[in-house]
């Protein structure tokens, strides 16, 4: 039994299956689905972010699905407030609601709350990305080095966004970002349940790979083309789209890009895993197994 209102959040690497796997949960259970991706909030993205398609959409309402537009500042504090006022209203008529999504800092967020760290100077931030730009990822991993060695000493060394996100709160406060994380978790009213969905490493990699391949035959490569004009913001510093931008700008070829997709794919998978398997609360499931089974066992648990 059910004791109060609780939320099944289903994560794992991508393209696992999280989608299917979400929505026959939430028939089972006849509920709506909160996304926690951060890219399929974005209305102008389809075929590059794996967006479920406009019949399982049909199937099963969905939060955060072409929310936002790339344009707007989308981020974790936004997805944080955004679900917990769909959870509320899932809750509203519904024991149960169900959250889905391969971003850990999504997920982390509405879970335990993040730290409060202040605004920073939208100069700074602006010229920290024009640099960025100019002057690529070395650039920006040897500021971060120099003048917050405490985060780099832990960063994600390839993520730009983490990157970026430390150096702008390091010029506008003079502190490093690791001065704002208290690590206090916030204690939400509504029990929570996580799923993660693994597979056998060979088998993930030929579905990302057998993936890409499909994205490049219904149209990805229009669809970035079509978003040129936005390449510099935020939502498209994301795989699938600045490969193809490379390719697009003449830096590199049409099958090299391809590949380069399906190997930044590969490497953002191990890190979702990585991310993903520090969470002590996450019951593992292969995507094979039954939905119906798969819930049983994990409310026997509770």
């Amino acid at each position: 039994m059910i004791k109060k209102k609780t939320i099944i959040i289903i994560v794992g690497p991508t393209a696992v299956g999280k989608t299917a796997f979400a929505i026959e949960a939430a028939k089972l259970l006849h509920t709506k689905i909160i996304s926690a991706d951060s890219r399929q909030c974005y209305k102008e993205l389809n075929i590059g972010v794996a967006k479920p398609t406009e019949e399982e959409l049909q199937q099963v309402q969905h939060y955060f699905i072409s929310s936002h537009s790339v344009q707007e500042d989308v981020n974790a504090v936004v997805f944080e407030q955004y679900a917990l006022k769909a959870a509320d209203e899932i809750f509203q008529n519904k024991d149960v609601a169900v959250m889905v999504g391969g971003t850990g800092l999504y997920v982390k967020a509405f879970t335990e709350g993040l730290d409060d760290i202040p605004s920073v100077d939208d100069e700074i931030r602006q010229n920290i990305i024009t640099q960025f730009e100019k002057n690529g990822i070395e650039w920006l991993q040897r500021q971060v080095q120099q003048k917050d060695p405490a985060f780099w000493a832990s960063a994600e060394q390839q993520n730009p966004q983490r990157l970026m996100r430390a150096l702008e709160v390091m010029e506008s406060t003079g502190e490093s970002i690791t001065e704002f994380r208290k690590g206090e978790k916030q204690q939400r009213p509504f029990n929570i349940i996580k799923i993660g969905l693994e597979l056998p490493r060979q088998e993930l990699y030929e579905r990302i790979n057998q993936r890409v391949d499909i994205m490049i035959t219904h149209g990805l490569i229009e669809e970035v083309k079509s978003m040129i004009p936005y390449q510099h913001f935020n939502a498209l510093q994301t795989v699938g789209y600045k490969e193809l931008f490379e390719y697009f700008n003449g830096k590199t070829s049409i099958d090299k890009a391809i590949e380069d997709i399906k190997k930044n794919s590969r490497h953002y998978a191990k890190r979702q895993l990585t991310w993903f398997k520090k969470d002590p609360q996450i019951m593992w499931f292969s995507p094979h197994e039954p939905v119906k089974q798969v819930l049983e066992t994990v409310f026997t648990d509770q």
